[in-house]
């Protein structure tokens, strides 16, 4: 299985991201084939989904929102999102810790702060 991410010309990650929207809470869950599968709370509607997509990817890799951003997929469950900042060793490791976890669809993972 490949890694869920490309380094760009540039040095930025690009993640693939399969995304569960209106899940009963949101988290990065683990892989899903060659993409991070995440679940968000947040509808399928009106880009509340993506918004919260951005809103957890940011919380689990400790960058800002504005370092992350979606750059295709927008209508779609297969996301790309740019990550600004983020080594892709990091990255590798995060993705480990959540797949070794035992996390991978069964409701684990990590959970994103609840924003009001």
């Amino acid at each position: 299985m490949r890694a869920p991410y490309q380094v760009d010309r540039h040095g930025d990650v690009v993640l693939s991201v399969h995304v569960q929207p209106g899940a009963a809470r949101s988290q990065v869950v683990g892989r899903h084939g060659d993409a991070l599968k995440v679940r968000v709370a947040a509808p399928a509607t009106q880009g509340r989904a993506n918004v919260a997509v951005v809103r957890l990817l940011a919380e689990w890799l400790a960058v800002r929102p504005g370092d992350v951003r979606l750059v295709a997929g927008a209508s779609s469950r297969a996301k790309r999102f740019r990550l600004c900042g983020v080594p892709a060793a990091e990255l590798d490791a995060r993705i480990a810790a959540v797949s070794d976890s035992g996390n991978t669809d069964r409701g684990g993972g990590v959970r994103e702060a609840h924003h009001r």
